[in-house]
């Protein structure tokens, strides 16, 4: 079950591909997710369908946002080269922020990312979106845990046992480590994925499917662009002390 190095590696590629090719199924079914389940949903409620999809579509818009702002704040106590990095870093252990309710809140986020999209996109793309990101998110996981573990040993376990892998505490498991966060750094590094979020909210607000999808490309350009400049950063040999 464990993802394979070329999987790590390239796990942006993966994801990006999970998501372009659940958008590509509107080639065989037309029908837009949420506003389906808005008219599924109309009769039921009693109110009016074209009203219930501006709703549906600012859900998916509001899941979006929490989605960006858990990456972002996980991001604020790691470097983005170890967000975007292209093997798994086992140096230290974080345990501060989101890391003291949840054990991987960046795979969190790209789940909540998954179904936000989802509701963007057909009723056979939400499904094939949601379901892969799911297992692709969790082979991702359990790659990193077994090498945590081989690297961090007994401290790592103690963690396992009080942190939740994937579904988030209400509560703080562990004491704070006392790491600073890099809020700046935070929102820089996940830029892109607040486009995600705008994007969802432009066409909400507007209903224009050609202004989501240019905001939707930016925000892919603009990750592209942010995990290059991570990856060769990472790369970098460490400038010696003056």
């Amino acid at each position: 079950m464990k993802a394979t190095n070329w999987e790590f590696k390239y796990r942006a590629m993966v994801f990006g591909l999970i998501i372009g090719v659940s958008f590509s199924l509107y080639a065989f079914d037309p029908k837009m997710a949420g506003p389906e389940l808005a008219d599924w949903l109309a009769p039921r409620f009693a109110m009016d369908a074209p009203v219930l999809t501006r709703v549906v579509l600012a859900l998916a818009a509001a899941v979006l946002a929490v989605a960006a702002m858990t990456r972002t704040w996980a991001s604020a106590y790691l470097q983005a080269g170890v967000v975007y990095a292209s093997k798994v870093k086992t140096e230290a252990l974080v345990a501060d922020g989101p890391y003291r309710r949840v054990r991987n809140p960046l795979y969190l986020a790209n789940v909540l990312m998954g179904l936000g999209m989802g509701l963007l996109m057909s009723r056979s793309g939400f499904l094939v979106c949601v379901v892969a990101m799911v297992i692709f998110c969790y082979r991702l996981i359990f790659r990193e845990e077994a090498e945590l573990l081989a690297t961090q040993g007994e401290s790592y376990r103690q963690y396992v046992a009080a942190v939740p892998r994937l579904w988030p505490a209400l509560t703080a498991r562990i004491p704070s480590a006392g790491r600073e966060a890099s809020w700046g750094n935070g929102f820089k590094a996940e830029a892109w994925y607040w486009g995600f979020a705008v994007a969802a909210a432009a066409l909400a607000i507007t209903l224009n499917g050609k202004l989501f999808l240019i905001l939707i490309a930016a925000s892919v350009g603009l990750f592209w662009l942010t995990s290059s400049q991570a990856e060769k950063k990472a790369a970098e040999p460490p400038v010696p002390p003056a």
